[in-house]
């Protein structure tokens, strides 16, 4: 299987600390690295930075928010971002959600898959060389009634491979039918199906089949003896995924898991969260929906659960580490790359 990692948040880890983070994931041979963002750091800025201090390692956006961003500029970005890490990008999109969307951007979250669809058909014309004409329900270019018109990217014709970050059943079809790649979240290799079933149905739709996507999902990884500590450790992260990450109406995660058959217990975490109720959220959290979403517990345990995930039809894992500061994270990434290599 691919490996990447994940960068992001310079509140937390100062750009010199990553820098050389990413460094040794490059020497250990890990693939690729994605820029999240959220409502702190953007996608794009690091991996401009990061293209000239390494020189292998692929760079890739995970998430770029659409509604943060007219199509055009995300093709421009896009091109630039290629063109400095001499072909090591990789376009990630998502649509995030209602909180952020609404509440930083000030734009409103409706039809998000329209918006998507549309983005990407609009990036995909600037990749290709095409004067950018487009008449969609969320876009169009050139402005009707004004004195634009349509123009072509001041660039040759780029392949720019585009993953997308989805999660409901009709964004994972439209995954399956026009996306290079996926990112997945909130993924189980116990409950695959709850995703691979709408990207298979997608893919099949458009004459394709799940081996023309990359799949590739978060894998958080936590390795050690002592396994109810490391449980303990996680359920408050799983608990402000369920109540937090979404409005009370619009929550793509805890929905998500609901399909992997953790609905009751979804539903029951985010309303103790709504009510202020943190602490008894993270409480409520059940060993499973901590130890089937990703690969905790001794060396041995970590290497079965990764083989779960080969086993699954998964094609890259991308690590969240469990480790507290930049060496011990290297060191972990270290021994998970010597796992990964007894399971290939």
């Amino acid at each position: 299987m691919k490996t990447s990692v994940t960068i992001g948040g310079y509140a937390r880890h100062d750009i010199k600390s990553t820098v050389e983070f990413v460094r040794q994931a490059e020497k250990l041979g890990v693939n690729r690295v994605w820029s999240a963002e959220a409502w702190g750091q953007d996608a794009a800025t690091s991996l401009a930075f990061l293209a000239g201090q390494t020189d292998r390692i692929g760079l890739g956006t995970g998430i770029m928010q659409i509604s943060a961003r007219v199509p055009s500029m995300i093709a421009m970005t896009s091109l630039s971002l290629q063109a400095l890490s001499d072909g090591r990008f990789t376009l990630g999109l998502g649509v995030s959600g209602p909180q952020v969307v609404e509440g930083l951007h000030g734009v409103p979250y409706d039809l998000p898959l329209t918006r998507l669809r549309e983005t990407v058909e609009i990036v995909r014309m600037g990749f290709k060389g095409e004067k950018i004409s487009y008449q969609g329900k969320r876009h169009t270019l050139p402005r009707a009634g004004g004195e634009g018109k349509a123009i072509r990217l001041d660039f040759p014709p780029t392949k720019v491979p585009i993953f997308l970050a989805t999660l409901a059943p009709r964004s994972l079809e439209y995954t399956g039918a026009s996306a290079d790649g996926w990112l997945g979240t909130s993924f189980s290799p116990d409950h695959a199906e709850a995703h691979l079933a709408h990207i298979r149905a997608g893919a099949e739709r458009a004459g394709r089949s799940l081996g023309d996507i990359e799949l590739n999902v978060a894998c958080p990884v936590s390795i050690g003896e002592d396994v109810e500590r490391m449980i303990e450790a996680r359920r408050p992260g799983v608990a402000f995924s369920m109540g937090a990450m979404g409005s009370a109406i619009t929550n793509f995660y805890n929905d998500a898991l609901g399909r992997a058959g953790f609905g009751d217990d979804a539903k029951a975490i985010q309303g103790l969260w709504l009510a202020g109720k943190r602490e008894e959220a993270a409480r409520r959290v059940p060993d499973a929906m901590v130890t089937r979403f990703g690969a905790l517990g001794t060396p041995q345990m970590v290497s079965e659960r990764f083989r779960l995930y080969k086993d699954a039809g998964i094609d890259s894992l991308t690590f969240r580490l469990d480790a507290d500061g930049m060496k011990a994270q290297t060191e972990m990434l270290e021994q998970i790359m010597d796992l990964l290599r007894e399971v290939a």
